[in-house]
């Protein structure tokens, strides 16, 4: 890299895990390529990001920021001033650390922090996860200096000249799954010989996806089926009481999944949203997937995530309206078609992208380089 200065880096946004754990990886990935690389996150104050980049070993300061409330308008009002303050928090941020080079991964604090170092003329590079991008990253993507995406035809969102398609950071540790299958069944108490399906509604939990299990766990037991049951803690302590110990054997309920990686590694089918980073982790663990998109997201991203899947015949989708109907049963015919979980499994394997998390670094360090 040019000069010998010690390269400064400023990580904004998070919100749920698929902004999070794409920007820790990117954090990671710049410490493996150059160790005294500076970095500070900057996130939204009340949101995970505010525990998760602490666990991960790095600091962060947070905006007072919020997103716009569809459901109760009226908690809009304040809006304006969170931004307008946030954004003036967010120009001293920039002014006391000097980053070289400032990264969005989107979410809230990711616009403010942006806008302002676009502003006070430092290189700037989104990493767009979704293959519709939000509203703020569309806004952003003309005055960056780099989009850093997931998915081919982002050139409707934004310049063709500064797209560069790297694919979703991973997390390493949580796709590391190779001949686990027996730790993770003895870890989980679970049997390795049975069908297993694991069910994630990702960081936060779905509703949808807790209704489906709850209603269908019957049928599942019925068919000697285990599940990994991950509901988020919104709907744990209410889920935990109608469930009981009736099920210990066969139903393991947790509100987080801080072993991914064993729960990967025990699935035979995994059904999950259809967030951008947890489709790069079901790729890499190359696992029969079945997806039902959120339909709680800007633009129905997720469904557009997808079918990016379903039409290379590399997953399943059932849509959140269809799900209570139809999807404990399209898992248990999935489970026992052999023929079509190999097929699913090669295919989604091909897709898989490994290292963008390097290739999004090392991106980051030649803009810090030429500043």
């Amino acid at each position: 890299m040019a000069g010998t200065r010690t390269k400064r880096v400023i990580i904004s946004g998070g919100g749920t895990g698929g902004h999070i754990f794409p920007a820790i990886a990117i954090a990671n990935a710049l410490k493996r390529l150059a160790p005294d690389t500076e970095l500070l996150f900057v996130g939204a104050n009340g949101r995970m990001e505010m525990d998760k980049v602490p666990a991960a070993g790095y600091e962060i300061i947070g905006l007072d920021i919020q997103g716009i409330n569809r459901k109760s308008l009226w908690k809009n009002l304040t809006l304006p001033f969170k931004l307008y303050k946030s954004i003036r928090k967010a120009r001293q941020i920039v002014r006391d650390f000097k980053p070289d080079v400032a990264v969005g991964v989107g979410g809230y604090a990711s616009g403010p922090l942006l806008h302002t170092a676009v502003q006070l003329g430092i290189p700037c590079l989104i990493q767009e996860q979704n293959s519709y991008a939000g509203i703020t990253n569309k806004r952003l993507g003309a005055k960056v200096d780099k989009v850093c995406v997931a998915f081919e035809g982002m050139e409707k969102f934004f310049p063709k000249e500064k797209i560069l398609l790297t694919g979703n950071p991973i997390r390493r540790e949580s796709v590391d799954i190779q001949s686990k299958r027996f730790e993770a069944a003895e870890l989980l108490s679970l049997s390795p010989h049975k069908k297993t399906i694991l069910l994630t509604g990702g960081s936060l939990g779905a509703r949808t996806l807790n209704v489906c299990m709850r209603e269908g766990l019957e049928k599942l037991i019925a068919a000697d089926v285990q599940v990994i049951w991950q509901c988020g803690g919104y709907y744990y302590d209410e889920l935990r009481a109608v469930i009981g110990n009736a099920y210990e054997n066969s139903v393991k309920l947790t509100a987080f999944l801080h072993r991914m990686d064993l729960a990967y590694a025990a699935a035979d089918v995994i059904i999950a949203r259809a967030g951008a980073g947890t489709i790069a982790e079901l790729c890499a663990v190359g696992k029969p997937a079945i997806l039902v998109p959120s339909p709680n997201v800007a633009e129905d991203h997720q469904t557009k995530n997808a079918k990016a899947l379903v039409d290379k015949a590399a997953a399943l989708m059932v849509s959140d309206m269809e799900a209570p109907q139809q999807l404990v049963d399209t898992a248990l015919a999935l489970l026992h078609d052999e023929k079509r979980c190999k097929v699913l499994r090669t295919t989604i394997s091909k897709l898989a992208i490994w290292d963008a998390d390097e290739v999004i670094a090392r991106e980051v360090l030649k803009l810090a380089g030429e500043n």
